[in-house]
């Protein structure tokens, strides 16, 4: 019997919400039609138990590549109040896990890694540190869409849609002004 060799794949080529699992530590099983045709076994060595000292702050997972300095910029924006810690070093009690646009598997599996925690999706541009997480949002924004409304239902619609526009009416005076994305209220 013949041992195949061993070809290596750069991550880069791979799908982010892929890479995310893979930097999780998780373990995944390829499937064709449903049939397992492959595993991939993540190396990632364990990050050892949850530090217990995080009482007094909010702690921020980010499930985003960042640098060291890009998430010491963002804790230091954020306060004394807040500790920002990359998802493989953060206790599975997290508060927030901060997200840049990923598959609905990938955001029910960093669910489950930190149940306690609100997910946040982000999409942030900041060329001096090094971060470009765009997504399908900044892209239509980009595009030219001036605002971005989720709306649980349609009177919620309305409501925020009238918002949206006397808004920029009383802005622009009726001319065309960039508006922010409107988060639901």
């Amino acid at each position: 019997m013949t041992t195949r060799p061993v070809r290596e794949i750069d991550v880069s080529r791979l799908p982010e919400d892929v890479v995310a699992l893979l930097d999780a530590g998780e373990n995944l099983v390829l499937t064709r039609d449903g049939a397992p045709v492959a595993t991939v076994s993540s190396v990632r060595p364990d990050p050892g138990p949850p530090r217990a000292d995080y009482d007094d702050v909010t702690v921020v997972a980010t499930a985003m590549k960042l640098s060291a300095s890009a998430r010491m910029s963002l804790s230091a924006e954020l306060g004394p109040d807040y500790v920002v810690l990359d998802l493989h070093s953060a206790p599975a009690t997290a508060d927030v896990l901060l997200v840049p646009p990923v598959s609905p598997q990938l955001i029910g599996g960093l669910r489950a890694k930190f149940p306690k925690a609100r997910v946040v999706l982000a999409e942030v541009e900041d060329a001096e540190l090094g971060v470009s997480y765009h997504g399908p949002v900044r892209r239509l924004l980009d595009a030219g869409a001036e605002t971005y409304l989720t709306s649980a239902n349609v009177p919620h619609l309305a409501r925020q849609l009238d918002h949206t526009v006397t808004q920029r009416q009383q802005l622009g005076g009726g001319a065309a002004a960039p508006l922010e994305i409107s988060p639901p209220s």
